[in-house]
């Protein structure tokens, strides 16, 4: 009999079931809201990124309801044939107007905008430096790239100095970060680096998919909350995660959006996402500009509820926002802990590696704006009852 040449896949999965890393899917019922459903039992929800309580807001869905009306469901087509419908151009004016930007370009989800952009802006014979902690889709993109890559500490500004000076050979340069860092909830040093990409003549690319409709006073990102907007070249960001939708955004100066509809390979030869999301994306756009109270008390009751944990004796890390890691260390014994909480009626996902590095898993909480002080009421007693029996070394 052949061997068979996939057999090797139930002996790496046991190894990461021996070193607890194996993930398993779970199935939600019903609606992405302050509570979850999962295999039967109702769960406070720490886990999404739904930052403005918006991913089952009827407004979005009103929206969605009469595009597909209007528009039908798929699209079609990539958006340089047919694909690009009168949703998603309405959605593409709003962000610029939103972000204050010459243009903007969707794409079918932030991975693929931030994989196509990079690779678009920097290849062969160039440079890239990339703090250590970006999110894997710009890790992907800066590899996908062809550029040499050149890693920084994580928010190491004196380092990063080091490496710009060291290495002015390149015919570009690209500095990429995230703004708010999706597993340690801290925020970048934009302004150093700002003055860093000047000094240097280099492209700043600023990745704000989790501070998108959250941070600055019109919920643009980090970088208007630092007061930098106008030293950053290229800005990212998501729909999916305080806009409550789907997709990827790249907002910046005319020329640069032109010159990604031309090379940034995920947006060419990928479908359109429907018009609906499209629909649905501008409804939150609206509602993050017309109600910026939801942002103002989230980041209130974050700050409230770090405090908190810290007093509990937590290590919350340097979390400025409303993600907030508890650093517990081993992949066991904070999956464990998971457990412990999801029997209490709390969803806090546990994170291991890959998604974080080795010794640094984590249980994350992520809060919204439709969370109720009750829930986090709740949450505080939960780990305040957990701390001496979890308590990490």
């Amino acid at each position: 009999m052949a061997r068979d040449p996939l057999a090797w896949l139930d002996d790496e999965l046991t190894v990461l079931d021996t070193e607890h890393l194996r993930r398993r899917l779970i199935t939600r019922a019903g609606r992405q809201t302050a509570t979850i459903i999962i295999d039967g039992h109702e769960l406070i929800n720490f886990g999404a990124n739904d930052y403005l309580g918006l991913a089952a807001d009827p407004r979005l869905e009103k929206a969605a309801a009469q595009a597909a009306r209007d528009e039908g469901w798929g699209a079609g087509a990539s958006p340089l044939v047919t694909g690009h419908s009168a949703a998603h151009a309405e959605l593409e004016r709003a962000l610029a107007e939103l972000e204050g930007t010459e243009a903007a370009l969707v794409f079918n989800s932030g991975f693929a905008a931030n994989c196509g952009t990079v690779a678009a802006l920097v290849g062969a014979g160039d440079g890239i430096y990339a703090d250590a902690k970006n999110h894997a889709s710009l890790i992907d993109g800066c590899r996908l790239s062809r550029a040499e890559i050149h890693v920084y500490r994580h928010g190491d500004v004196e380092y990063l100095t080091e490496l710009l000076q060291q290495s002015s050979r390149y015919r570009r340069r690209l500095i990429v970060t995230d703004s708010l860092f999706s597993m340690d909830g801290d925020l970048a040093p934009l302004v150093q680096l700002a003055q860093l990409a000047e000094r240097h003549q280099a492209m700043l690319m600023v990745d704000e998919a989790h501070a998108t409709g959250v941070f600055g006073a019109h919920g643009r990102g980090g970088a208007e909350h630092l007061g930098v907007e106008d030293a950053i070249h290229i800005r990212m960001g998501t729909l999916s995660k305080a806009l409550g939708s789907a997709g990827g955004f790249v907002a910046g100066r005319r020329n640069l959006i032109d010159w990604l509809v031309n090379r940034a390979r995920s947006y060419v030869f990928s479908t359109a996402f429907p018009p609906a999301v499209a629909a649905a994306a501008t409804a939150a756009l609206k509602i993050v500009r017309d109600e910026p109270q939801r942002r103002r008390e989230l980041l209130d009751r974050a700050a409230m509820v770090r405090k908190k944990l810290s007093e509990q004796g937590w290590n919350v890390g340097r979390s400025a926002s409303q993600i907030i890691p508890i650093y517990i260390g081993q992949p066991e014994r904070t999956m464990q802990l998971a457990q412990t909480l999801r029997d209490q009626g709390l969803l806090i996902p546990g994170i291991r590696p890959p998604s974080v590095p080795p010794s640094e898993s984590l249980l994350r909480i992520s809060l919204s704006s439709a969370h109720t002080p009750a829930m986090l009421d709740k949450l505080l007693a939960a780990l305040a009852n957990c701390w001496v029996a979890a308590r990490p070394v």
